[in-house]
């Protein structure tokens, strides 16, 4: 359950009104229980594969997924103790509030979309 005295606590640099803390955390947990199964259906699905040039196949799909569904926890993770310790919705880069737009869509942001975009185009 959200604990409102952290979230109330702390500023966010967010108005209020534009920052729903509590869907985002909800959508957060979603996302992150969604991340454990899908890792878990990963485990269970490597231990019941049959030998062969397939298996190797699904095997380095298998282990990409397992990658990406790791980093999307570590981020997911990462949101919720932002949202804990006070310094969610706030860009890791400039320190300016991410648009709630943008956290709406990905919760677990950490840039806003002028600097994901500065980085991304840095690449």
């Amino acid at each position: 359950m959200v604990n409102n005295q952290i979230i109330g606590a702390r500023d966010t640099h967010l108005p209020p009104e534009d920052l729903d803390l509590v869907a985002l955390r909800d959508n957060l947990l979603e996302q992150r229980l969604f991340r454990q199964e899908q890792l878990r259906q990963i485990a269970a699905t490597a231990r019941a594969d049959a030998p062969g040039q397939r298996a190797v196949s699904q095997a380095e799909v298998r282990v990409q997924l397992a990658a990406s569904a790791r980093m999307v926890l570590a981020d997911v993770d990462a949101a919720l103790i932002r949202m804990d310790e006070g310094g969610y919705g706030v860009c890791g880069l400039c320190r300016r509030p991410i648009e709630s737009e943008r956290l709406a869509i990905v919760p677990q942001a950490r840039h806003c979309t002028r600097c994901r975009q500065v980085r991304e185009a840095g690449r």
